[in-house]
C-alpha cells in the first residue's frame, strides 16, 4: 500500500468508526446491567460449583480484563465452559513465553482482523501498558504495511492477517514462524489467536456493547456494524 493510500485510509476510517458504541442507546434485546443479550448472571442463582467458578472469575488475579461485563459473564451461564475457557485464557496470555508485549500484539491483530470493537477496546490499553508502541498499534488498527517493524512483530501481524484474512497461512510465513518461535511457539501463537477469534464470535452472537462512554476505536465499515 502506498503512503498516500495509507493517509487516505486513516482519514476516511477516522471519520467512519462504527460498531457498538458506549454512548448510544442500547439495542432493545441488550440488558443494561450486562450490556449483552442476557442479564448478568447472579451468584445466588448458582449451585455450589457455579458459585466457586463465579468467585474465581471475580478474583482480580484470575479475572479477565473486563470481569463479568464481557465474555466471562456470558460464559458463566455454563460454569464449566467459563472455568475451562478462563484457564485457557490465563495460560495463553501469561504462560506461553511470548511475554506481555508480543501477546498483546497477537491479540490486537486478532481483534482487528475479526473487526471486534469490544475486544479491541479492552486490549488497546492493555497493549500500551505492556509496551506496545503507538506506531505498532496504528499499523494494526489501520492495516498499514509492516515494513520497518521487528521480525517477531512483523511475523505475528502477518500471520494473523493471513490466518483470518486469507483463511490460510502461507508456507513462507509458517516457515518464518517456525524459525522464530519453534514448533511449540507456533502452536501457542495459533491457539492464542484462535482463542480470541472464538471470543469475538461469542461477543458478536450476544451483541456485546462497548462499556458506557467508550468511543469505538476501530475503523469498521458501517455495513459491518460490529
Amino acid at each position: 500500500m502506498c503512503a498516500a493510500s495509507v493517509v487516505l485510509l486513516e482519514t476516511v476510517c477516522a471519520q467512519n468508526l462504527s460498531g457498538p458504541t458506549g454512548g448510544a442507546a442500547l439495542p432493545k434485546d441488550v440488558y443494561p446491567d450486562s450490556r449483552f443479550r442476557l442479564p448478568l448472571p447472579k451468584r445466588d442463582d448458582m449451585d455450589d460449583y457455579g458459585k466457586r467458578v463465579f468467585d474465581m472469575l471475580a478474583d482480580p488475579s484470575r479475572r479477565s480484563l473486563v470481569g463479568l461485563n464481557g465474555p466471562a459473564g456470558i460464559r458463566m451461564y455454563d460454569p464449566r465452559v467459563a472455568e475451562m475457557m478462563n484457564n485457557a485464557n490465563l495460560y495463553l496470555r501469561r504462560e506461553t513465553g511470548f511475554g506481555d508485549r508480543l501477546t498483546e500484539i497477537a491479540i490486537l491483530t486478532t481483534a482487528r482482523e475479526m473487526e471486534n470493537q469490544f475486544e479491541w477496546s479492552a486490549h488497546e490499553p492493555a497493549g500500551r501498558k505492556a509496551g506496545v508502541e503507538p506506531a505498532i498499534i496504528d499499523v494494526i488498527r489501520f492495516r498499514k504495511p509492516v515494513a520497518g517493524l521487528g521480525e517477531k512483530e512483523t511475523l505475528i501481524i502477518r500471520f494473523g492477517r493471513e490466518l483470518f484474512g486469507q483463511k490460510k497461512v502461507s508456507s513462507a510465513t509458517f516457515a518464518e514462524a517456525l524459525r522464530l518461535f519453534g514448533r511449540r511457539g507456533v502452536v501457542d501463537l495459533t491457539s492464542l489467536m484462535a482463542f480470541y477469534s472464538a471470543t469475538s464470535a461469542l461477543l458478536n452472537a450476544f451483541d456485546m456493547q462497548l462499556p458506557e462512554g467508550q468511543t469505538p476505536q476501530l475503523p469498521i465499515p458501517a455495513s459491518t456494524g460490529r
